[in-house]
């Protein structure tokens, strides 16, 4: 059912994106490129649009921003929320740059890129401002061999997949990895291909996520429920060495919450990438004041379109992990004061 704006209400964004059942077998992956959104002024006179931008039409991130898209749209006559697919976050800044879109997400080591002047980031004509924490991904390496239980069990002759080539996280991984071991051969897996490699001797080390610590994405079930899979220790040096690299995140969670696993310690410590929206600096006030308020007041309502949303009901997750060194929008940053959940750790952009 469409209202009379040409919008899309709640019952058809479910029907349409099957988010009523929580279809999240392909939660994470999905980065093969695909061509971007077109954009164009979806809304009605007088509106402001916001297009905003994440991954590929396969993802999570996309699914859930069309909920986000929908929420605001059915609430608010003052904007219209489009949400547009991508390749992935290195485009997405290539979308503030050339104007393609007004809201895009990226996470932690790209944000590290954007600091450093990193290309191709070293010409931006911007500053990059935060708006809201949108989810976390922490990564962990887990295997099928029962020869390996640690990662300081990998060797010369060990196949590691710490996730596809290209991936938006590889690079990470590798780095983490790096600290425990540089001897191994580096393989490529898809995330929904590592069971059947696991399972026919192809890989013996691959990776698993846990969305939002929250969720276990259909790949991974699909993994435990097809090899014995082992969540792999790290070594307390290793752990230390991660704890003090300041371009990774690292955080835990129970091992117990991961229950069809064949073994995870106690405490899963992983590689964790924070997701957050971002804007130009010289994103219009209102727009980005008015978008956060009306998304606060539906809030409660938010998992309804789809799980990844559910932690928004809590106003403490829209600044949790905050990037290091990127101030917020001066809009972002009123309104979070006025909600009471602005600290004086985090930074309040010029606009």
């Amino acid at each position: 059912m469409v209202n009379d704006h040409g919008r899309i209400d709640r019952r058809t964004f479910l029907a349409a994106t099957g988010a009523g059942a929580m279809a999240l077998a392909g939660c994470i992956g999905g980065d093969d490129p695909q061509p971007v959104d077109e954009g164009g002024n979806g809304g009605s006179e007088g509106e402001t649009t916001l297009r905003m931008r994440t991954s590929t039409s396969t993802t999570a991130a996309y699914a859930a921003n069309q909920g986000i898209a929908a929420a605001i749209n059915e609430n608010t006559d003052d904007l219209f929320v489009e949400a547009q697919t991508s390749p992935g976050t290195e485009a997405n800044i290539g979308a503030l740059q050339s104007g393609e879109a007004e809201m895009v997400y990226i996470q932690n080591w790209t944000t590290a890129d954007i600091r450093e002047g990193v290309e191709p980031f070293g010409d931006l004509d911007f500053t990059l401002n935060q708006v809201f924490h949108y989810y976390d991904l922490p990564w962990f390496f887990c295997s099928g061999n029962e020869d390996l239980s640690s990662l300081a069990d990998i060797g010369a002759g060990t196949t590691v997949s710490p996730t596809p080539r290209g991936s938006g996280t590889a690079a990470a991984l590798e780095h983490a990895l790096s600290y425990a071991t540089e001897e191994y051969e580096r393989v490529s897996e898809d995330y929904g291909e590592q069971a059947g490699a696991m399972n026919e001797g192809r890989l013996d080390v691959g990776v698993g996520t846990y969305l939002n610590f929250e969720i276990v994405p259909g790949w991974l079930q699909e993994m435990m429920g097809t090899v014995d899979l082992r969540v792999l220790e790290v070594p307390e040096g290793v752990a230390g060495e991660w704890e003090g690299d300041e371009r990774l995140l690292v955080e835990s969670f129970p091992g117990e919450e991961l229950a069809d696993a064949a073994f995870a310690p106690e405490e899963v410590r992983s590689i964790t990438f924070a997701y957050n929206f971002v804007c130009r600096n010289d994103l219009d006030y209102d727009a980005v004041y008015g978008f956060l308020e009306t998304m606060y007041d539906e809030r409660d309502g938010l998992a309804e379109y789809h799980a990844l949303l559910s932690r928004l009901e809590d106003e403490s997750f829209w600044i949790q992990n905050a990037y290091e060194g990127v101030p917020f929008h001066p809009a972002a940053a009123d309104f979070y004061e006025e909600i009471g959940v602005w600290n004086e750790e985090l930074q309040r952009g010029e606009g």
